[in-house]
C-alpha cells in the first residue's frame, strides 16, 4: 500500500479502530501497487455508497461496516390508551392469561383499530401467537413475527393409500435426501427459482447482503415446529377443489422465510423501537409509519420474504413429487405470519397483522395443522369481520418447549408416535403431541369462522432433530 496513514483514514471518515485495521490489512494484501489518491477515492466511495460494494468479495467486508451504521432517526414518544377498539376472543377458555394480557396491551396502542384472538392463542413476543391486529397507517414488525411468511402448503396427488403403503420406503428416502432442517445450512445441490432474481434484492443494503444466504437456504426448512409430512387427505363432498370426495395421498409442509425473514425482522424491529418510543411494557409493539422510508422498506422486504417462503415450499413439493414420480392434482397454501393492507366494511383501510393466524376471507382456503400424530384440516373461510377475516393457524401450544422437555422422554415419544401409526424422521420431545392443545377443541371453537373441507392424517413426518 502506498503509505496511507491512520490519520488520513480518519480524515475520510474511517474513525473506528476496527475499520482502520481492516482497511490497512485489505489494502496491503490486495491494493499494494495502487496509487494512494486512487485508494483514498475508492475508500471514500465505499463509505459514501456501501451498498454498491457489499457483494464484492474483497471490499464487501469494509462496506459492511458502513452498511450496518443506522441512519440518524428522530424518535416520537407515545402513550398507551385507556380505551381500546373492539376485541373479539374465540375459545377463551383455552387461552392462557398471559396471552390475553399481551393482546390487551396491543389493543391499547394509539394506532390500533380492531383486534381478534384465535382459539390456539398462546404467549409470544410482542403480539401473542394467534393474535390478529388491525392498525391504521402503521406496521408492527413484531406483530408479524420473526419468521416472516411462515406458512402452510398442501399438495394432493393422483394416488391413495395403496401407493403410500407400497412405496413408503422410497418416500422416506426422498424426504431424507430432498429436505433439510435446522437454523443453518441448506440442500446439498444447487437450487434455482425466479425469486432469487427479484429486483428487490438490490433495493436496500440489507437485502443485498442477505441474497447469498437466501440462495443457500432456498428449499430448506427451519427448526422447532417446522415439518414436511406425507399422509392421507380425505376430501368432503362439494369441496372447493371440485375433486371427487375420497382419500388422496398428500404432502403437507410448514416453514417460513429462513434467515432472510429473521434478519429483516430484527433489523426493522430495532428501527421501530428506536423511533417509536413506548412504555417499557409495550416496547416490542413499536411500529413503523407506513409513509416513512423505514416503513416502506420493511413492507417491501416483508413481501419479498413472504414470496421467498412460498418459493421454499414450492421447491420442497417439486423435489419430492419428482423423486416419487407423483402427479399433482392441486396445491393449497397460506401465510400465517404476515401483514396485509385490507379494507373493512366501513371502507377504512387498515394493516391486518396475523401473528400465527390463517387468513379466512369468504371462500378462501387454508390449512390448520394439529401435531405429528393428529389431523390437519383443509378449511374454507366464512369471512367474519369480527375475527378480521381470520382463523387459528394450528392447535397452538399447551406447554412451553422447556416444559415439554421435562414432561416427555425420547422413548415415550417414539412409543406414542408408533402407536399412532406414524413414522418420525428427526423430531424432538419439544414438539411431542402432548405439548399442543386438542385440535378438535380448537376447531370446535371456530366453527363460525371456517368450514371443514378435508381431513389430513400424517403418516411419515420429517422434522428437525433433537
Amino acid at each position: 500500500m502506498s503509505g496511507i496513514k491512520t490519520k488520513e483514514l480518519s480524515k475520510i471518515g474511517y474513525t473506528d479502530d476496527r475499520a482502520r485495521s481492516l482497511v490497512i490489512n485489505i489494502m496491503a494484501r490486495h491494493f499494494k501497487h495502487h496509487d494512494k489518491a486512487a485508494i483514498i477515492q475508492l475508500l471514500t466511495d465505499i463509505k459514501d455508497r456501501p451498498a454498491d460494494f457489499l457483494q464484492d468479495e474483497v471490499l464487501g467486508k469494509i462496506a459492511a461496516i458502513f452498511a450496518d451504521q443506522p441512519k440518524e432517526r428522530h424518535f416520537q414518544a407515545f402513550d398507551l390508551l385507556a380505551t381500546t377498539g373492539p376485541l373479539k376472543v374465540y375459545g377463551g377458555k383455552e387461552i392462557e392469561q398471559a396471552a390475553r394480557q399481551q393482546m390487551d396491551m396491543a389493543m391499547s396502542l394509539p394506532v390500533t383499530v380492531q383486534g381478534a384472538l384465535m382459539p390456539d392463542a398462546h404467549m409470544g413476543y410482542g403480539l401473542p401467537v394467534g393474535g390478529v391486529l388491525a392498525t391504521e397507517q402503521a406496521v408492527i414488525p413484531y406483530a408479524v413475527g420473526v419468521d416472516i411468511g411462515c406458512r402452510m402448503a398442501l399438495t394432493l396427488f393422483d394416488e391413495g393409500e395403496s401407493f403410500l403403503k407400497r412405496y413408503s420406503y422410497q418416500l422416506k428416502v426422498a424426504m431424507k435426501e430432498y429436505t433439510h432442517f435446522g437454523m443453518e445450512g441448506g440442500l446439498e445441490f444447487r437450487q434455482e427459482h425466479a425469486v432469487l432474481d427479484r429486483p428487490e434484492f438490490r433495493d436496500t443494503a440489507l437485502l443485498k447482503g442477505l441474497h447469498g444466504k437466501a440462495v443457500r437456504q432456498l428449499g430448506s426448512s427451519g427448526s422447532g415446529n417446522h415439518f414436511v409430512e406425507f399422509g392421507l387427505l380425505t376430501l368432503e363432498e362439494n369441496n372447493s377443489l371440485s375433486l371427487p370426495p375420497k382419500q388422496y395421498l398428500a404432502l403437507l409442509s410448514h416453514s417460513g422465510s429462513r434467515g432472510l425473514g429473521a434478519a429483516i425482522a430484527q433489523h426493522y424491529t430495532k428501527i421501530a423501537m428506536d423511533t417509536c418510543k413506548l412504555p417499557r411494557s409495550a416496547q416490542q409493539l413499536a411500529w413503523l409509519d407506513m409513509n416513512s422510508e423505514a416503513g416502506q422498506e420493511y413492507w417491501l422486504s416483508m413481501n419479498l420474504a413472504g414470496d421467498y417462503a412460498r418459493a421454499c415450499h414450492q421447491q420442497i413439493h417439486r423435489h419430492l413429487a419428482k423423486a416419487a414420480g407423483l402427479k399433482s392434482l392441486a396445491t393449497i397454501e397460506n401465510h400465517h405470519n404476515f401483514a396485509w393492507e385490507e379494507t373493512l366494511t366501513d371502507t377504512r383501510k387498515v394493516i391486518i397483522h396475523r401473528k400465527g393466524a390463517t387468513p379466512a376471507h369468504a371462500g378462501e382456503l387454508g390449512i390448520i395443522p394439529g401435531s405429528m400424530t393428529t389431523p390437519a384440516y383443509l378449511v374454507r373461510g366464512k369471512g367474519v369481520e369480527q375475527a378480521l377475516y381470520s382463523a387459528a393457524h394450528g392447535a397452538g401450544r399447551a406447554m412451553s418447549r422447556s416444559k415439554a422437555r421435562e414432561k416427555m422422554t425420547v422413548s415415550a415419544l417414539n412409543k406414542m408416535v408408533a402407536n399412532a401409526g406414524v413414522t418420525l424422521i428427526g423430531g424432538s420431545v419439544e414438539e411431542n403431541p402432548l405439548a399442543y392443545k386438542d385440535i378438535e377443541r380448537v376447531m370446535d371453537a371456530q366453527h363460525e369462522l371456517v368450514s371443514v373441507e378435508g381431513r389430513f392424517m400424517p403418516v411419515i413426518v420429517r422434522m428437525n432433530k433433537e
